[in-house]
């Protein structure tokens, strides 16, 4: 089924980006449609990350173009790769990262409260004065980030230090911060990694109630199959900086260039099938 240009949320054209003799990333294309799980997948160094840190502006591409249409107030696109890296989280996108990247030394409310600064209106001599407006986008803040914590049940760490957590509660933690900057596309890079079987599950349920109660369309990077089936409504498959396949978990499962990428020949595979019956 092909969508209409006003199911697209984001749009890659032919990224391409070449670090010294590397090309990294090879004219890859794809679309996000909102509402959906869209997943990246492939071999280490396929390039999966790489191209999410060109959506999120870390990297420049050296050719090819992200069009976001996340305003749907506006007829245009708007050309990513002229945006700040720091105006991106303002469009609304956010990203967690497969190391996590949180602040140890505060409380888990804190840092889901850092993580509402682009909703930040109010200046800095009425926050020296605590104006009344200053008091109203605080309780604001703070009644979005209780929303975000109920969500993902981490009521029990609410006022825990980060740094006294599991591993797996601050997985969560990372998410909950990027749900606070209330993204319209959420990048999610890695999210089983570092869990076990029971929190990768957890992990699924989050990401559907993400997709279903919060609206949010998810971009995301994942070796786990188990997870990357069970809430992708479409998955890519990356080998070497190329697109492999597109289609639905079990065209592209199936497809046997995503075999060989990942377990070698087609003919190894046969034969490993025939072993195992």
């Amino acid at each position: 089924m092909t969508s209409s240009s006003g199911d697209i949320l984001l749009s890659a054209k032919d990224l391409s980006v070449r670090f010294g003799g590397v090309l990294a990333v090879n004219k890859v294309s794809f679309d996000v449609r909102r509402g959906e799980v869209f997943t990246l997948i492939g071999p280490n160094g396929a390039g999966k990350t790489t191209v999410f840190n060109l959506i999120s502006r870390i990297y420049t591409p050296t050719m090819g173009e992200i069009m976001w249409h996340g305003d749907t107030s506006g007829p245009l696109a708007l050309a990513l790769t002229q945006q700040a890296p720091h105006a991106i989280a303002a469009l609304g996108i956010a990203r967690t990262f497969q190391n996590i990247e949180l602040f140890e030394h505060a409380t888990v409310l804190h840092n889901l409260l850092i993580g509402r600064h682009t909703h930040r209106q109010t200046g800095f001599w009425s926050e020296v004065f605590f104006t009344p407006a200053t008091r109203r986008a605080e309780i604001a803040a703070r009644e979005k980030a209780e929303q975000v914590i109920d969500l993902l049940d981490l009521q029990h760490h609410r006022d825990s230090m980060v740094a006294g957590l599991p591993y797996g509660v601050r997985k969560v933690v990372e998410l909950a911060r990027a749900l606070c900057t209330e993204p319209k596309l959420l990048l999610l890079d890695e999210p089983s990694s570092g869990l076990n079987v029971e929190e990768t599950a957890d992990m699924a349920f989050w990401i559907q109630d993400i997709q279903h109660e919060l609206g949010v369309s998810v971009l995301m990077v994942e070796h786990d199959m188990s997870l990357v089936s069970k809430v992708s409504d479409r998955v890519l498959a990356m080998n070497m900086g190329e697109v492999l396949a597109t289609g639905t978990p079990r065209e592209v499962q199936a497809d046997a260039r995503v075999v060989e990428a990942y377990l070698g020949t087609v003919d190894d595979v046969s034969s490993l099938r025939r072993v195992a019956a």
